[in-house]
């Protein structure tokens, strides 16, 4: 029974560093962080965001590995599903401009001029995307 139970802290402590090094290695070779402070034009809070990004994965770890509930009105639940929406709008968008994929799609269909049009359907579709999923999924 001990062995089984080295067995699975082994197995999850593995997992855990390859997912990990994974998010890391996504962030620092693709270079989102930077290419998210550049297109948002917010230099001056780089390390802020940095931290958020660091405190706010160690955070959701937290939550995922404990029992902890949170009782909260439906305004609240919107503003934290738009946090939600929010980073993961900004994320995606850095990084499909980090990858060239709007810039590409834009030329192919004559739309070059509208980029920032892209971007921010994609911003704005994962924050209602997020409000959507944290009000209607969330149990509070």
């Amino acid at each position: 029974m001990l062995l089984l139970v080295a067995a699975e802290i082994l197995i999850g402590f593995a997992s855990g560093l390859i997912v990990g090094t994974g998010f890391v290695g996504f962030l620092t070779v693709l270079g989102i962080i930077p290419r998210l402070v550049q297109l948002s034009k917010t230099h001056n809070y780089m390390k802020i965001i940095e931290l958020s990004v660091i405190f706010g994965a160690l955070f959701g770890v937290y939550l995922a590995f404990t029992d902890i509930h949170f009782q909260a009105s439906k305004p609240v639940i919107v503003i934290w599903g738009s946090l939600h929406g929010i980073f993961i709008g900004m994320l995606a968008a850095a990084l499909t401009e980090v990858l060239n994929v709007f810039p590409l799609l834009a030329k192919r269909i004559g739309m070059e001029i509208h980029i920032l049009w892209f971007l921010m359907a994609i911003v704005f579709g994962k924050i209602f995307g997020s409000i959507f999923q944290w009000v209607l999924f969330v149990k509070y």
